[in-house]
């Protein structure tokens, strides 16, 4: 009878061990979910933040660039840009394994962040397609109302080939979990992973590889396109503060597909994310509207959405690892530091960042990189780093945590920095970066597409 049930057992072992991982419904319609809210964010939501925040005559400029960006990276994310960024390869690109997403079905499967648990392939192409988008579309904030659509065409080409594909693959670039079962196979998927990945660099949902990175080629860009027609001299406020908040609004829930989405799966650490970006966002809109409040007299709308943006990019590299607690220290930080950033740095850097995409981008991304490796301290709350060899949380170590934090910011100044000047370059030889001064004077809505925003 023993060995019957012996022989039993070894049978449906087997039978156990050759069956497929399947997905999760529960994981899928999430990751699903997901993907639809970071659409949100880009289409309409960064599109209106930053259509409010330019004069009248330049907001249709603003939208086509956002929009037709998002167009644009989706479709050269599924030619080449998902096997670049998530193929093995080397330590700082991938391959062309996947180009044209070669062998990518309905039944294939990608890993999360836990032994045995996957999702469609589909889903996180998907998913991971409108990061792509947004990254790029986040860079026109910086030169807004004064450059060609054509220049902006081609250089988020050359961009996002060169800065976010590299970028994206050094950072979150691994076999997966289900490889690691020993101390040797941790060896191997580290020898194979992307660059910071191997570096023990933390980035939940894209400090970096988004905020970052976008931020540094649109300061590049400020420097390189050169200051608007009167710039410091004339008037260039927002034209509708009411569309930008809007914008704004939209960001903020579209931003909880995107952070709590980054955990892949429908777990309590995507329950964390999700409570992350709610505390941190809004300690951030309160600081920065309290300081505002307390040097210039008056709290602005602009302060409030300000903020808010300033505490979405903050959390974003933090936003699994960090508890709640950690988050509200963040965001108040965020609101605070941003707001010199977009004050006090733009003045020092001297550069016509004309929607403050380093400023609020760049240096929050930088802040709440850095923060991430002091908050993800079990001791503070944080959820620590898990050891998938041990297969539990393994010990802490801070200054190891920020040392790796630092690599990460300081790979990707420099990283995308030097594309992004080399990429200006080479489209400002092709086509030209800037419009003509009298285009600039009447507007991008009309000169550049021949259409008006607003009719009177």
């Amino acid at each position: 009878m023993n060995e019957t049930v012996e022989a039993v057992s070894a049978v449906a072992a087997t039978v156990a061990a050759a069956a497929p991982v399947l997905p999760n419904k529960g994981d899928t319609a999430w990751m699903l979910v997901s993907t639809v809210l970071v659409i949100l964010m880009t289409i309409p939501g960064l599109a209106l933040f930053y259509g409010g925040l330019v004069r009248a005559k330049n907001m249709l400029s603003v939208l086509m660039q956002v929009f037709v960006i998002f167009a644009l990276i989706s479709v050269l994310w599924v030619v080449y840009g998902y096997s670049l960024a998530f193929t093995g390869g080397n330590p700082f690109i991938g391959g062309f394994d996947k180009l044209f997403l070669m062998g990518v079905t309905p039944d294939s499967v990608g890993a999360t962040f836990s032994k045995g648990v996957v999702i469609p392939e589909l889903v996180f192409v998907a998913f991971q397609a409108t990061f792509a988008a947004i990254t790029t579309a986040l860079i026109v904030g910086a030169f807004a109302e004064r450059i060609k659509f054509s220049a902006v065409l081609l250089f988020s080409v050359l961009w996002f080939t060169f800065s976010y594909l590299p970028m994206a693959h050094m950072v979150w670039y691994w076999d997966g979990p289900d490889a690691i079962t020993d101390a040797a196979a941790l060896e191997k998927v580290t020898a194979a992973a992307g660059f910071l990945w191997a570096k023990g660099a933390l980035d939940f949902a894209g400090g970096t590889v988004v905020h970052i990175n976008a931020a540094m080629a649109g300061l590049v860009g400020a420097f390189l396109v050169g200051r608007r027609i009167g710039f410091g001299r004339e008037a260039m406020t927002p034209h509708s503060l009411t569309l930008t908040m809007v914008g704004a609004a939209m960001l903020w829930v579209g931003w909880f597909g995107f952070n709590a989405g980054s955990n892949l799966e429908a777990t309590g650490t995507a329950a964390l994310a999700m409570v992350n970006t709610l505390v941190a966002t809004a300690a951030a809109t309160l600081s920065w509207m309290f300081a505002e409040w307390l040097f210039k007299g008056k709290p602005s709308m602009l302060g409030a959405v300000s903020g808010a943006v300033a505490g979405l990019v903050a959390i974003t590299p933090a936003a699994g690892f960090v508890g709640p607690m950690g988050a509200i220290v963040i965001g108040l930080a965020a609101g605070v530091v941003c707001l010199w950033g977009v004050n006090g740095l733009k003045k020092l850097l001297g550069a016509d960042d004309a929607l403050d995409v380093f400023g609020v981008h760049g240096v929050g991304g930088i802040l709440g990189s850095i923060l991430t490796g002091v908050f993800a301290s079990p001791s503070l709350g944080g959820t620590g780093v898990y050891d998938y060899v041990a297969n539990k949380v393994g010990d802490y170590d801070m200054v190891a945590q920020v040392t790796s934090q630092l690599w990460g910011v300081g790979t990707v100044i420099v990283w995308s920095g030097v594309v992004a000047f080399v990429c200006y370059k080479i489209v400002d030889l092709l086509v030209g970066l800037r419009v003509p001064e009298e285009e600039e004077r009447e507007g991008l809505d009309i000169t550049a597409h021949g259409e008006s925003a607003y009719h009177y």
